[in-house]
């Protein structure tokens, strides 16, 4: 029975456990996974020790992963769009036994990952060859990035403010700027996630543990007014790439007649929505889930702009150091974007 190397949640850490290869049936395909990113989701499960159970609150361990990348070493008989060396990222909502690294049976951490009914465009989506892995691994987050902007509708003269310079949240400001926007600031209390900010294309950077957000808004965007004719910032469209609760309140602090906010960050505490605020300026919320449509629409430019999106990894770790590339994860402020890697090649 040939094994591979599984990734399992536990209590704050991980457990690397050797596991059944998987054998791909006849609409199967079997990739080799050769990157794979760790997701604040990841760090969600490993807080709890797993997935919960049932009511008794007991949890199960599950695999992790759901942003890799690989090249496909096996290809079952009835598959005929796929073969054997292409490379591959995938969509983990797309398998038959639960979504992949999210409580599913199967994890993109694993050395290698069954893809279930292969088929280009709804399970897998084939990259070219110049694009390195880790830099593949991204396609995931960036999906989910992709669908706020959608969401946003943003126009190319509209105004934009994105809190939270992690991942998401850059992947936004570089969606805003590929969208033609002509102005995105980006908000966040780490120097060192700004400075990426800039890196990659954002117009403007606001510390908020540092300055006035309100009164640099104003200076970047104009003024503006609410529904009231009461002074806002002439900001047209927010994105919360944060979820902590002091983002909501200063988005209807600061919000115009019609401005918008798109929520795509899970809300890491609940918060007093400051409605009568809202109905002031008749701000629109709007929430942003996933990636219906995105998975695969962002791997072309992904390719196209991999250079650009690169800048977004702060940690390449090898899989051999799979538990200290977790604790990178797991500690607050220490890495942006951690993509766990298989072998030499990136």
């Amino acid at each position: 029975m040939a094994t591979m190397k599984s990734v399992l949640t536990a209590k704050d850490k991980v457990d690397v456990v050797d596991v059944e290869r998987p054998v791909p049936g006849p609409k199967d395909a079997l990739v080799r996974i050769r990157a794979c990113g760790i997701c604040g989701t990841d760090t969600f499960f490993l807080h709890m020790g797993g997935m919960p159970t049932g009511a008794d609150g007991s949890m199960r361990a599950i695999p992790l992963g759901h942003e890799p990348a690989g090249e496909v070493v096996e290809v079952g008989a009835e598959v005929t769009d796929l073969k054997v060396g292409n490379r591959v990222v995938v969509n983990p909502q797309g398998a038959h036994t639960g979504i992949i690294g999210c409580g599913g049976t199967l994890g993109g951490m694993d050395e290698y990952l069954l893809i279930e009914n292969a088929e280009i465009g709804k399970s897998v989506a084939i990259f070219p060859d110049h694009v390195p892995f880790d830099v593949a691994s991204l396609n995931e987050p960036m999906a989910v990035a992709r669908h706020c902007v959608n969401r946003s509708e943003a126009k190319p003269a509209d105004k934009v403010v994105v809190f939270g310079a992690g991942p998401i949240g850059l992947g936004a400001a570089i969606w805003l700027k590929l969208r033609g926007v002509e102005h995105v600031v980006v908000v966040d209390i780490i120097p060192e996630r700004l400075e990426t900010a800039l890196a990659v294309g954002a117009d403007a950077v606001i510390n908020s543990a540092t300055e006035d957000v309100t009164a640099r808004l104003t200076e970047l965007h104009g003024p503006g007014v609410n529904a009231l004719g009461q002074p806002r910032v002439g900001t047209d469209i927010y994105i919360d790439a944060a979820g902590a609760p002091a983002v909501f309140q200063a988005v209807v602090d600061n919000a115009k007649w019609k401005a918008k906010l798109v929520m795509v960050a899970v809300q890491k505490k609940g918060s007093d929505i400051d409605l009568g605020g809202m109905l002031r300026s008749e701000l629109t919320l709007i929430a942003s889930q996933g990636y219906p449509t995105e998975i695969f629409e962002v791997t072309p430019e992904l390719a196209e702009h991999k250079d650009r999106f690169a800048k977004l990894i702060s940690h390449r770790v090898p899989f051999g150091e799979v538990g200290r590339a977790f604790e990178l994860a797991l500690t607050p402020g220490a890495a942006e974007k951690v993509v766990v890697t298989f072998d030499d090649e990136a």
